[in-house]
């Protein structure tokens, strides 16, 4: 059955919950609390990630891993464009490298992946102060968030898909 008009309280801050994405079984919950870990606990998501599943019903049932999935794409592009820049010894076009991080801080925010788009704010400070060293760093810590990110949300969509193949939706 659906819960309507419910809202989950944790640690203070109240969410709304959409009753198209919680099923009241044990699976269901499950995944419900996972996504609160990963906004509350951890700090991986934000609350734009919460709006992004409320898009998702019925007659677009896999839309969250479809936008999830893009951003991946999206995201390895902008990494490896990164990547080059920064390996280039004679490097100093800051201005281009700008540019991948403002599209990677707005993909980012659309799908809630907040941890990513903090990094990308201080990988940007860095490179408008032509700060190489820094940009390594940042660089690196990107690349690790993201692949933490990446590896959270693959977790989500198995518990997500475990728990409809269950139910036998």
């Amino acid at each position: 059955m659906y819960l309507e008009d419910t809202q989950v309280t944790q640690r203070n801050i109240t969410y709304d919950v959409n009753p198209s994405f919680v099923l009241m079984d044990v699976d269901g919950l499950r995944v419900v609390v996972y996504v609160y870990e990963l906004i509350d606990g951890e700090g991986v998501l934000d609350e734009q990630f919460l709006q992004l599943q409320q898009l998702q019903d019925e007659s677009s049932p896999n839309f969250v891993s479809e936008v999830v999935n893009i951003y991946f794409h999206e995201s390895e592009k902008l990494l490896r464009n990164l990547r080059g820049l920064l390996l280039d010894r004679d490097f100093s076009d800051y201005k281009k490298m700008g540019i991948h991080l403002i599209q990677f801080m707005g993909s980012s925010s659309s799908i809630g992946a907040n941890r990513v788009r903090n990094v990308c704010v201080a990988f940007r400070a860095a490179s408008e102060q032509n700060n190489r060293a820094g940009c390594l760093r940042a660089s690196e810590l990107l690349e690790h968030e993201y692949c933490y990110l990446k590896n959270k949300l693959h977790e989500l969509f198995q518990m997500e898909q475990q728990r409809v193949l269950a139910a036998g939706i």
